[in-house]
This record gives structure tokens, sequence and C-alpha cells, in this order.
């Protein structure tokens, strides 16, 4: 009785996810459109790159964004978070002669209670806010993003067009080495499923999330939001930002090609430590939570895969209808990635690696190192601290 009722139960889960959930796995949000018309006085641009040891490709960075064809003004702050390599001066020989149009700062001692890239933001917007035309909208990027021609312009009119306060694109991330290919269509379309971004792109939904690789931000709006100190204990922090600004507007997040991720995550214990660093905090630190998504995971997926092989009768039937709903629902992720369609009969244990993963980012949150990202571990949920090693 009780493998058919967990059949039972993860069919009804799948029909859920497939009908009930905004249609996240149609990855139907997109950037793909028709461009938007904008008048003349186009707003003006600042791009804060927080950089921390990433002097191996922030070059492409930088000069993707000196080479954006939008027609307002552009400039670029990039903040050295104390690199041990030589991020700046990667960022400035790779303005060249554009050099007027991006300035390097050094980020200042990280203070308590503020994670090392969200003080570094907060340098480079204190800058670009100072200046005697402060920007219209902020671009909050990473050292390792790679964007097409027309990629500003296009978030711009975007963002100008539909009032928002933040516009978002989810970088298309490498997905080349036999790791990428595994783990990563199935991490964002586990993304998808927290935040259908459909529901994230109604105004009326409360749900709201960002990816922290591109996030064009309304100035005033952030300044109205009570700017990154309403945010700056969070190791998520795209998706705590985007909360803070959908109350003062609408957001929209969207796949696309024309924003893309350099970072390579060639090992399994690459995406293994990508994930730990902040599962947990998805999972707010609680025990309760870990261990109901132990669970849901345990039923949704890896269940149906051991009936579908190894059950027998109604139960056996039930795991193939579940695993044949998981693999359907994987497909449309997979295409955008350009992978094959049997790609989605690897989910349930793709899924067991992300659970293990999840239970890893628990244990090093328990032993003290929690967060660890370049040197630094988030120390204490409770003090919101961080320490450099």
């Amino acid at each position: 009785m009780i493998p058919l009722a967990l059949g039972i139960l993860a069919c009804l889960a799948w029909v859920y996810l497939l009908l009930g959930r905004g249609g996240f796995w149609r990855s139907a949000e997109r950037d793909d459109g028709p461009s938007f018309e904008m008048g003349d006085d186009l707003p003006r641009v600042a791009a804060i790159i927080p950089a921390r040891d990433e002097s191996a490709c922030i070059g492409d960075a930088i000069a993707s964004l000196l080479g954006q064809d939008y027609a307002g003004e552009l400039l670029i702050v990039v903040v050295d978070d104390h690199s041990t390599d030589d991020t700046a001066g990667a960022a400035r020989a790779a303005a060249g002669a554009a050099s007027e149009r991006l300035t390097v700062l050094a980020a200042p001692p990280l203070a308590a209670g503020w994670t090392g890239k969200l003080s570094a933001l907060r340098e480079g917007v204190r800058h670009a806010v100072a200046a005697p035309r402060p920007p219209d909208y902020l671009l909050l990027t990473d050292a390792d993003i790679v964007y097409a021609p027309d990629t500003v312009g296009r978030l711009v009119a975007r963002a100008s067009s539909g009032r928002l306060v933040l516009a978002s694109l989810m970088a298309r991330l490498r997905c080349v080495s036999p790791a990428e290919r595994a783990f990563i269509p199935s991490f964002i379309f586990f993304f998808e499923m927290l935040y259908p971004f459909r529901w994230v792109n109604d105004p009326g939904s409360r749900t709201a999330a960002a990816a922290g690789g591109c996030m064009l931000v309304q100035r005033l709006a952030l300044e109205a939001a009570g700017g990154l100190e309403a945010v700056r204990s969070t190791l998520i922090d795209d998706c705590a930002l985007a909360r803070v600004l959908k109350r003062q507007g609408p957001v929209w997040l969207g796949l696309t090609q024309r924003v893309r991720s350099a970072r390579s995550y060639d090992t399994l214990g690459e995406i293994r430590r990508m994930v730990s660093r902040c599962a947990y905090a998805q999972l707010r630190f609680s025990p309760g939570l870990l261990a109901l998504t132990v669970l849901a995971m345990g039923v949704v997926y890896a269940a149906p895969a051991a009936f579908a092989l190894f059950g027998s009768g109604a139960a056996q039937w039930l795991g193939v209808l579940a695993l044949a709903l998981m693999a359907l629902a994987l497909q449309p992720t997979l295409r955008f990635y350009g992978l094959g369609p049997w790609w989605g009969l690897a989910l349930p244990a793709i899924a067991v690696a992300y659970m293990l993963f999840t239970l890893d980012s628990a244990w090093q949150h328990w032993r003290g190192r929690g967060g660890l990202w370049k040197g630094r571990v988030y120390r204490d949920s409770s003090a919101h601290e961080m320490t450099d090693h």
C-alpha cells in the first residue's frame, strides 16, 4: 500500500507542477521579443560591478559593456573587493582608450552585518549617485557576465516602457563540461520552480525574484526602498532585493541568450560548492524546512524512479507515469541549453544530488563554514556576520 500511495502522490505532485505553478517549466518568459521604442532623451545608466579575484574574466565583462550600442550615457564602476590578484589592473586594461567611462574603486573594509558583495555594491552605488548628474538606472551586474551589444538598450527600453523598478535577465550559464551539462539546466529548472517567472512578472502576485548577474534597477525606487542596506546581510541578495523593490512597483525577470556567464564549473565539486553556498539560506536555516525538503524531493523525484525500475503492478506504472511527466517538464530547459531530450530521464538522479548538496549546505552552516565564497564565510545567520579566512 505504501508504494501505491507514494506513486499516486508523486503523480499528483507532477500534475500540479505542470498545470498549477505558473507554467514555470515552459521557460516562456524571455527577452527575445521585438525591441521597445524609446525617445530621444535616453536615461543615464551606471553599471556597478563588485569584483573579488576576477582578473580572469572581468576584462570580457567590461569590454562587452563598453561595446554596447546604447546611445545614452553608460558609465561603468568596478569595485575591487580586496582581491588577491590584479582584478583592478585587468579592468583598467580592458577599458583601454575608453578609460574615461570606467572608474575603479577599492572596497572599504567589510562592515559588520554586510556581505562582501553587497558592501562592494553599496560603494559603487554611492560613487555613481554622487555624480553631478546621477544615473536614472543602476545596472547591478557581476564580473563574469558578458553582454550582447543590444542588451542594455533593450533592458532600459523594457524598464522605461513598463515603468519597471527592476528588470532582470537570467544569464545563460556556461554548459560545456560534463558536470555543467548534467547540473546547469536543472539548476535553472529548480530556480524557475521556486520562483515562477510569470508570477514574478505579475504585479498582483507576491512572488518576487531576480537574477543577480543582471539587474537593472531604477535608482529612485532603490532609494525609496531603503537602498542596499535593506538587504545587507542576505546571501540570496538578488531575490531579497527583488522582494523589497516589488513593494515599490512592478518587476520583470526573464531568460535570455543575450547575457551569458563566463564562469566555469568543470567538476562536480565546483557544482556542489556553488549550490551549497546558499541552499540552506534558501530554507531560512530551518531544520524543519530542511527535513520537509528532503522528504518532498524523495517522494517527487527519487520514489518514481525507484518504482519504475524495481516496482511491480500499479506502483510501477505510476512510477513510469511520474518519470515521464518530470522528463516532459524538463524539455524546454534542455532545448534552451541545446541538450538532447534523454537528459530528462536523468532528472531523478540529478535531483538526489541536489538534495545531497542541500544537506551539505546545512552541514557547512552547522560547522560554521556556511556561505563560503572566495575566502569569506557566512558565519552566523542570527548575527549576520561575515569573516575572512
